[in-house]
């Protein structure tokens, strides 16, 4: 049966896999990356450790010879310790600095207390045997055969190479043999690097594609957490219907209390309240470009609302006020004006009315 898991993970399922402690991570890598930094820091200073120990062991002869090996035990004991902790401790802070480094270079620290719950199956001898004598079990092993292998090569070439210091070895003094024994140790320790770090990268890459394959989803999946996300469609539209018609009902109370309608003809629109005994100022009550001008247009016509065209004004009052606020001061004068003509319009028609 074809794999439909074709869409690319979202945010949403990668922060869910990692909640479950579904994570990239390669130990191989941090392990070959803090190697190769052990690895340099021996490297960059050998007359150091060389020193450190040649004193070593003179010390340790010299009260040998003085005080003999009986007498010497605590003494002993307590010198080696001591060495060991001073040529040991910076390689291992090397070891853990870089360790840290590497890893939290692949990604934050994540704590996943449901990968942390016991599993008593992982405890199962038989499980675990099964797993070990699995194809997945001996893949895994001849993985790690093939870099063994590799460095086994290398290890042989490098001895190859030093073939004839190295059956000339018993001719050489104690610094020169140490020369030569470190020049291979540290010449086999960069080579055993270079490998781990390529087949770590290598495997890096390969559980990369395995990890980003495993988080694929199908279309329905992703339907599903847009639904989700973003509710379900048939919901989003009656909400919108809703808030529809609760606009056009707020729309149609607010122009039931417009003094007048300032138009752009076609394109804005601004219902404007005035009530000279209980406001200081005018107040915009409505306003709207388009199809929204168009309806406040039809409800000051319902209504019976003067509507005036003045479009330097209307674009004015719509760029400047918003709903509920008083017009601003420097168009005083214009809406001012503006309302004097109509109350003197409808003071007219009313004196015609009466006189008629």
């Amino acid at each position: 049966m074809a794999d439909n898991r074709t869409e690319k993970a979202t945010p949403k399922r990668r922060m869910k896999a990692r909640e479950h402690g579904q994570v990239l991570r390669s130990r191989d890598l941090v392990s070959a990356i803090t190697l190769l930094g052990v690895v340099c820091a021996m490297a960059w200073s050998p007359g150091v450790w060389v020193n450190l120990w040649q004193r070593y062991f003179g010390n340790i002869l010299n009260a040998a010879v003085s005080t003999g090996w009986e007498a010497g035990g605590v003494p002993m004991l307590s010198a080696t310790g001591s060495i060991v902790l001073l040529w040991a401790g910076p390689l291992l802070g090397v070891a853990f600095v870089v360790a840290v480094g590497s890893t939290l270079a692949q990604g934050v620290p994540t704590f996943a207390t449901e990968a942390l719950a016991p599993n008593f199956n992982k405890l199962n001898p038989v499980n675990n045997l099964q797993q070990l004598f699995s194809l997945a079990g001996v893949s895994r092993v001849l993985k790690s055969l093939l870099p063994t292998l590799i460095i086994l090569y290398l290890a042989i070439g490098l001895i190859r190479s030093h073939a004839e210091p190295i059956l000339h070895a018993t001719r050489l003094h104690g610094e020169g043999l140490l020369v030569l024994l470190g020049t291979l140790c540290v010449g086999l320790a960069y080579r055993s690097v270079m490998v781990f770090l390529a087949w770590s990268g290598f495997d890096y890459f390969m559980q990369w594609r395995s990890y980003e394959k495993s988080l694929r989803m199908t279309k329905q999946e992703v339907r599903d957490e847009g639904r989700e996300n973003e509710g379900n469609p048939e919901i989003r539209n009656k909400i919108k219907r809703l808030r529809r018609e609760q606009a056009r009902k707020s729309l149609r109370k607010a122009m039931e209390r417009a003094t007048a309608v300032i138009v752009n003809p076609t394109h804005y629109a601004v219902a404007l309240e005035y009530r000279a005994a209980t406001m200081a100022a005018p107040v915009v009550v409505a306003k709207g470009q388009n199809l929204m001008a168009l309806r406040i247009k039809e409800l000051a016509r319902w209504n019976e609302i003067p509507i005036v065209e003045n479009p330097p004004l209307a674009q004015a009052l719509y760029k400047a006020t918003e709903v509920g606020q008083t017009i601003p001061p420097k168009l005083f004068a214009a809406v001012a004006e503006l309302l004097a003509f109509l109350y003197r319009a409808q003071m007219r028609m009313r004196g015609a009315g009466v006189r008629a």
